[in-house]
C-alpha cells in the first residue's frame, strides 16, 4: 500500500519530468536587484526561482542566456559581414577573392564576441531605464 506522501512524491516527479532537486544556492539582493529579477522573470513568464536557475545554469555552461543564442550569433555574423563589405564598396573600392576570404575569417572569429557585446549593450540599456 502506498503512503500518501509516496504518491505525492511520485506524482510530482511525473508532472515535472525531472529528477527531484535537493540543492540550493542563495544570495542576498537589494530591493532594486529583486525588482529587476522579478521583472526579467515575468517577461519570460517564469517564476523568479526558475528564471534564476536557467540563468545560472546557462552561465555555468558558458552559453548565451537565450534559447536563440546560435541564431543571434549568426545574425551578428551577417551584420559584421554586411558592415565590413558594404563600406569599401560604397567608397568605390573593389574587393578581390583573398580580401573577401580574409573578411570571412574575421567574421568567423569575431561573431561570438559581437553577439556578447550586443547583449551586454541591451542589458545596460534595460538597467538604465529602471
Amino acid at each position: 500500500m502506498l503512503l500518501q506522501s509516496d504518491s505525492v512524491t511520485n506524482k510530482a516527479r511525473k508532472v515535472r519530468g525531472r529528477a527531484p532537486r535537493s540543492q540550493s544556492i542563495g544570495t542576498k539582493l537589494t530591493k532594486q536587484e529583486e525588482s529587476e529579477i522579478i521583472t526579467a522573470a515575468e517577461r519570460q513568464g517564469k517564476a523568479p526561482g526558475e528564471w534564476a536557475r536557467d540563468v545560472l545554469l546557462a552561465t555555468a555552461r558558458d552559453r548565451l542566456p537565450s534559447d536563440d543564442s546560435a541564431l543571434f550569433v549568426e545574425i551578428q555574423a551577417l551584420r559584421l559581414l554586411l558592415v565590413n563589405a558594404l563600406e569599401p564598396l560604397l567608397r568605390g573600392d573593389k574587393m578581390n577573392a583573398e580580401q573577401f576570404k580574409e573578411m570571412l575569417r574575421y567574421v568567423r572569429a569575431s561573431k561570438r564576441k559581437a553577439a556578447e557585446d550586443m547583449l551586454a549593450s541591451y542589458a545596460e540599456r534595460s538597467t538604465e531605464q529602471l
